[in-house]
């Protein structure tokens, strides 16, 4: 009889990794982190319960791992879709616009943000690490405009909020609206109004 590879026992790992990582998603948005069992989880991501113990220690812990993935995700895209230039208010819009896309293109992951990115679901150190480690460039962003006097100098982790409550509320509006999202008025429209609660006098 033959032994899987290496190779394949490592995919077969990561492919049920990722199929528990995509049901908690989807239970979790529908169903809610208390109303969700890591039972269900199991079960309909066609894994043991005893797999996702081993690749997850506890329902917190998927959450957490959850909520990083998606968050390095959205990082990743939105470098890939940025092009940094002299202009800074140009390379935000960027950013801001890419942004949005990603929260339409993905609506799902996009409604878990909204109700767990405030949540004490989320430890306070992985809302840090997320925030700092992972969308570290739009520190260096408001820095940088702080810098030229364009961003109001505020303390930056106050802004960092900021900016973050800015686009909760920006895609909720388009998830909500999702026929407006393609509508450049709306859009432009909400850089603005991140731009100016950013903005120095």
């Amino acid at each position: 009889m033959n032994q899987p590879s290496t190779t394949q026992a490592i995919k077969t790992m990561t492919d049920k990794r990722q199929a528990i990582l995509d049901t908690a998603l989807a239970l979790f948005v529908s169903q809610g982190f208390h109303g969700t069992s890591t039972a269900s989880i199991a079960k309909q991501a066609g894994v043991a319960t005893g797999t996702l113990f081993h690749h997850f220690s506890s329902k917190e812990a998927l959450m957490e791992s959850l909520f990083l993935t998606i968050k390095q995700e959205f990082a990743d895209a939105l470098l890939l879709n940025t092009h940094n230039g002299s202009d800074l208010k140009l390379n935000a819009l960027q950013l801001w616009q890419s942004a949005i896309d990603w929260s339409l293109d993905n609506p799902v992951k996009q409604l878990f943000f909204q109700q767990y990115s405030m949540s004490p679901m989320i430890a306070a150190k992985v809302r840090d690490q997320a925030m700092n480690s992972i969308l570290g460039f739009i520190s260096e962003l408001i820095k940088q405009g702080q810098i030229e006097g364009l961003i109001a100098h505020y303390p930056l982790e106050l802004m960092l909020e900021n900016c973050h409550g800015q686009y909760l509320a920006a895609t909720r509006f388009f998830i909500d609206n999702p026929h407006l999202g393609v509508n450049k008025t709306y859009r432009d429209a909400s850089f603005e109004l991140f731009w100016k609660a950013m903005q120095a006098d």
